[in-house]
């Protein structure tokens, strides 16, 4: 087994990159899919968030708001501190459950927005940085994304800078051009990670 830990910015095109691995045969675990199912209605981690934040972080149908809470969060530190000390360890413990069920050949990616943040690169074999310049992130977040550009700005600040993405790679992959590009990069990727899986 081959452990892939492949992150990126937001708005650099990770998510892409992850589903164009996954229709290759590579197992994606994605922490932000993860993430959403622990905290489902019904569930222990929503109401530890309700705990933390109150009701009103959710909608009538009683699932989490996560725009409203997004925007509390990334707006403070410490706020987002115990958001995130409530999610991880659920993540963690939900995410060792889906590595148990991958064959023991497989090449397992691990989709991770907050790899660096969270000092996670020593988890995997290989550590995949999809990267794109930060003007080039933002317009995606505004113009494809629909989103403010001064929400765009925060949340683009609240995420470990570039550079301290880059140094933590093995591997990058550059998308700042057309998907055709980045198909090809895709292949180059996957030729690598199945020459290290012995595939």
């Amino acid at each position: 087994m081959v452990k892939v830990g492949l992150t990126g910015g937001i708005g650099s095109g990770k998510s892409e990159v992850s589903r164009r691995l996954s229709a290759r045969g590579a197992v994606v675990i994605d922490a932000d899919k993860v993430a959403r199912e622990v905290v489902e209605p019904g569930t222990e981690g929503l109401e530890r968030i309700i705990a933390l934040f109150g009701a009103e972080v959710l909608r009538e149908d009683g699932s989490l708001d996560r725009e409203r809470l997004g925007s509390i969060v990334f707006a403070d530190s410490d706020k987002l501190a115990s958001l995130n000390a409530v999610v991880h360890p659920l993540v963690g413990a939900r995410v060792a459950e889906l590595q148990r069920q991958a064959d023991e050949d497989a090449i397992v990616v691990y989709d991770v927005p907050l790899l660096v943040e969270n000092n996670l690169a020593p988890m995997y074999d290989v550590v995949v940085v999809v990267d794109a310049a930060d003007e080039v992130r933002l317009d995606r977040l505004v113009r494809l994304r629909g989103m403010a550009e001064g929400d765009a700005r925060a949340r683009l600040a609240a995420q470990a800078s570039r550079e301290d993405r880059l140094k933590i790679a093995d591997i990058v992959v550059p998308n700042e051009g057309s998907l055709e590009e980045l198909e090809a990069r895709v292949d180059e990727l996957w030729a690598d990670l199945s020459a290290r899986a012995g595939t």
